[in-house]
């Protein structure tokens, strides 16, 4: 009997029935580790032969660190966060400083109005005059123009800090340069306008500088009226050129096809080559083979010999 011939003499032993008296009990098979590359069975212990240690991370976790740092993981968006609200603030406060300019050059082109000296202060030369009104219009052109002006130069200048940054500081800085703007522009003249008032007889002439009538603040604090036009026209400009932009990263990114070869130059088909990229032909034709042709079907047979 070969040894691949079952033995009809011999049971097979089952695993629901009790051994029989006498019998040897089998040898116990030593643990074999799975080979390297296959799968682990579900639910093996992470200690187990063979068991991968970085199974409960996920796929991937060969490539991750054994070991994350906890504080050098939450310090660097903390570093981060500082250095854009640092930025944020610094260009707020170079806006706010460029106020100056803006009342030198308000103070200039607003016209002063024209009073008269009395017992009780200065009155009005004209019973309605229009330099007050003027001086809140230009005030409110060079705001809205100085507005605009920032939103460009923020968008072009902080291109890699495009979207709320720019956004934020542009608004700030021209709430800081509006009210830099009226308390320097009104003061230019101020000083000789008030030692006239005191020194001057009544019936003397003179002018008062620019002042603002339409815009102030607000317990000191809060600006209102025509102060709001230049965080207004930054605001305003800034987020249509977000929105008119063609990145959806706000951000210049590189052309999808730019990185493509240019095709091949040659002559193609119907005048046509290869280099304007309109072409379908192929550039090197096969060349035809050394073998006869088969005949055609209809073609007569040779006359045999």
């Amino acid at each position: 009997m070969s040894s691949d011939t079952p033995d009809p003499e011999r049971a097979a032993h089952r695993p629901d029935e009790p051994a029989r008296a006498g019998a040897e009990p089998e040898p116990e098979q030593p643990a074999v580790d799975p080979p390297a590359g296959l799968p682990v069975p579900a639910g093996t212990p992470a200690g187990a032969p063979g068991a991968d240690p970085l199974a409960w991370a996920g796929p991937g976790a060969e490539h991750r660190p054994a070991t994350v740092a906890g504080p050098a993981v939450t310090a660097r968006p903390a570093r981060g966060v500082r250095r854009t609200v640092g930025l944020t603030l610094g260009v707020a406060l170079l806006l706010t400083v460029l106020g100056a300019p803006l009342g030198l050059l308000w103070a200039a082109v607003a016209p002063d109005t024209p009073v008269l000296k009395t017992a009780e202060g200065a009155i009005y030369a004209t019973p309605q005059p229009e330099q007050p009104i003027a001086a809140d219009g230009w005030f409110s052109l060079l705001g809205l123009g100085f507005g605009v002006l920032t939103a460009i130069a923020l968008w072009f200048l902080l291109r890699r800090r495009r979207g709320p940054v720019g956004l934020l500081a542009g608004t700030l800085g021209g709430l800081g340069a509006a009210v830099v703007a009226w308390q320097f522009g009104r003061r230019i003249g101020l000083s000789t306008y008030q030692r006239l008032l005191e020194t001057a007889p009544d019936g003397q002439a003179f002018t008062k500088p620019a002042d603002l009538r339409a815009g102030g603040l607000d317990w000191l604090v809060v600006p209102h009226g025509n102060l709001l036009l230049p965080a207004f026209g930054a605001a305003v400009t800034y987020t249509l050129l977000a929105g008119w932009s063609r990145w959806p990263s706000l951000r210049p990114e590189p052309e999808p096809y730019a990185a493509w070869p240019p095709p091949l130059a040659g002559a193609g088909g119907w005048g046509v080559g290869p280099a304007e990229g309109l072409s379908s032909a192929p550039v090197d034709r096969p060349a035809r083979s050394a073998a006869p042709e088969p005949p055609g079907p209809d073609a007569a047979e040779p006359p045999r010999g």
